[in-house]
Formats: structure tokens, C-alpha cells, sequence
């Protein structure tokens, strides 16, 4: 018996209403910067999250933004950030670029306002690849 609950037979995407496909629920992975994450909801959770296929992948482009966000803001303060090396900022730029383009070709997420990925690529191309001297 799996720990992970069944979708109710023809619930909707949690995200975008829509009935279509199999709904999938986030699980084990990595983050953009490679650490451990867990979606997954205990067995005791009343009201898990289920979402289609569109939604579900659009959750991953998701995670990816915030993680981005949340390490571009911690680099801005002059915090200890994965973005003071280089390469992840090249990273970040090129992962940021990518959900933009994925995001431009869709017709609306429910879940990412593509607004939001475009000013924080802004952001991070206009704040150069050195990170800021501690306050």
C-alpha cells in the first residue's frame, strides 16, 4: 500500500480546474541548486494537491523561480547565496531564459506570471556577476 493518496476518480487539476489526463502530485526531487526537497503529502493530509500534466510541469518551473528569487535576495542583501559563484548565476539566467520561452508559449499559467520571471531575469542581468559587499 503507497503512502501517497489516490486521486479522486475525475477530480480536477488543482491549479487549473481542467479534468483532463491523469493527475500527478509532486514528489522527491532536487531543487535548481541540487538540494533535497519533498512534496510529497503525509498519509494524514485531508486535502492534497493534485495536478495534470501541464500544471504539474508547470509547478517544477515554479520551484525554479522561487529558489532563484529567494538566493538572488539573500545575494542582493550581501547574504551567503548559492549566486556568489559565477556559474550559478550563468545558471540561473539561462534556467530563467528557458522558463520564459516555456511560459510565452503556453496560453496562461495558473500558477507563474510570466511578468514576474521577465523582471527577475532584469533583475539579475542588471545586477552584474559579483555579488554586492555585506552591508
Amino acid at each position: 500500500m503507497s503512502d501517497t493518496p489516490t486521486p479522486p476518480p475525475a477530480s480536477p487539476c488543482d491549479a487549473c480546474g481542467a479534468s483532463k489526463g491523469p493527475l500527478l502530485k509532486m514528489s522527491l526531487g532536487r531543487d535548481f541548486f541540487g538540494r533535497v526537497y519533498d512534496r510529497l503529502s503525509p498519509s494524514s493530509d485531508q486535502s492534497p494537491k493534485w495536478y495534470c500534466e501541464t500544471c504539474s510541469m508547470q509547478k517544477n518551473l515554479q520551484r525554479d523561480f522561487r529558489d532563484i528569487k529567494a538566493e538572488f535576495d539573500k545575494w542582493q542583501k550581501g547574504q551567503t547565496s548559492e549566486l556568489t559563484a559565477t556559474e550559478q548565476v550563468q545558471r540561473a539566467r539561462l534556467r530563467l531564459n528557458e522558463i520564459a520561452a516555456i511560459l510565452g508559449s503556453q496560453a496562461g499559467s495558473k500558477l507563474l506570471d510570466p511578468a514576474d520571471v521577465t523582471a527577475l531575469l532584469s533583475r539579475l542581468h542588471a545586477h552584474g556577476d559579483t555579488a554586492p559587499a555585506p552591508h
